[in-house]
């Protein structure tokens, strides 16, 4: 097999390099410079100055989208300008229009995740005294307010709950306006207060027993109106969001602290009850949870609810007491 000779490979070179004939090949050559232009009008350089700063904002900063958006449109606006008036470059003006279009949609939308909300004035107090010391945000409020919960009314002397008939699956509620009794067998436990759950210990106490039946008498003794939740859709819409979920938890359980206090202590005065504001504990939620069911299941209740009464610590002694299902339980705080 033959292979071509040195000198027949170099005749091939010029047709590559020079495919016209007459014409040097460095004429051919667009990328070098034979000569450096001007340098472009000032506001051509005011734009790359504001796209500059807009990458140089520290992400640390509260606004700094907001900030980013804005000097990149104010770039793309001197280039705009630039390229019109000056250079008459038709490209690079619809470019730069384009890329206007996209950061003032941007802007847009950031300006409007930022809008104030508007939280019903019924749900200020509430919003005000349990969410937002939780950093909750009026947007993540609004969320769970504006969905699937009502706004419920109780004239004096209604029942909320009925023990033995009314079922604990159908919602949770907060008492917006108004106080209201509790009582089991006609004896006073406690009253519940404005911006307190109503049914927190129920909505605790069966996450994992459906079916039953309140074991207290919940009656409204003023005018009364609360916020209403479906319970199921409550706890799906929780089920998605985590952090709401805590919030729920650590609210509900702080509710609950509270009425064992109170029922611990009848002599509590409303200030002094509505002033409440302890870490919840685990002990101190069964507690509760141990002093009601004991009550609806125990044969002897009045001496059950007497002991109570007198005072005595169930943050500090052993409760032994059996629930629905003959389940015995006996916790030590």
């Amino acid at each position: 097999m033959s292979t071509p000779d040195s000198s027949s490979f170099l005749t091939m070179l010029p047709t590559l390099t020079s495919p016209t004939p007459g014409v040097p090949a460095a004429g051919l050559n667009a990328t070098s410079c034979l000569e450096w232009e001007q340098a472009h009008h000032m506001l051509f350089h005011l734009g790359n100055l504001s796209l500059l700063l807009g990458l140089l904002i520290p992400t640390t900063l509260g606004l700094h989208m907001i900030a980013l958006r804005l000097l990149l449109m104010t770039g793309c606006s001197l280039f705009i300008a630039w390229a019109t008036l000056y250079r008459c470059n038709l490209d690079v003006m619809v470019w730069n229009v384009v890329f206007l279009v996209v950061n003032f949609m941007h802007l847009f939308f950031l300006l409007y995740k930022r809008r104030p909300i508007k939280i019903d004035r019924e749900l200020r107090s509430v919003y005000k005294r349990m969410f937002e010391p939780l950093h909750v945000q009026e947007a993540l409020f609004q969320r769970l307010t504006g969905q699937f919960c009502t706004i419920q009314t109780l004239k004096k002397g209604q029942a909320y709950a009925a023990e033995d008939k009314t079922s604990v699956d159908e919602r949770l509620s907060i008492l917006l306006k108004g106080k209201m009794k509790v009582s089991y067998r006609g004896h006073f436990l406690h009253n519940i207060y404005t911006n307190s759950f109503i049914d927190s210990l129920e909505f605790r106490s069966t996450e994992m027993h459906r079916g039953e039946k309140f074991q207290v008498t919940i009656v409204a003794e003023e005018n009364c109106k609360f916020l209403c939740w479906s319970r199921e859709r409550l706890t799906y819409f929780l089920e998605s969001d985590t952090f709401l979920n805590e919030v729920f938890k650590y609210l509900i359980g702080k509710d609950i602290t509270n009425k064992l206090y109170s029922l611990n202590d009848p002599t509590l005065s409303d200030k002094a009850v509505k002033k409440m504001d302890r870490q919840p504990s685990l002990c101190s939620q069964l507690s509760m949870m141990q002093m009601r069911n004991s009550m609806a299941s125990t044969s002897d209740t009045d001496d059950v609810l007497n002991q109570i009464l007198r005072g005595g610590s169930a943050g500090s002694s052993l409760l032994t007491f059996s629930r629905p299902r003959s389940v015995f339980v006996s916790v030590t705080c």
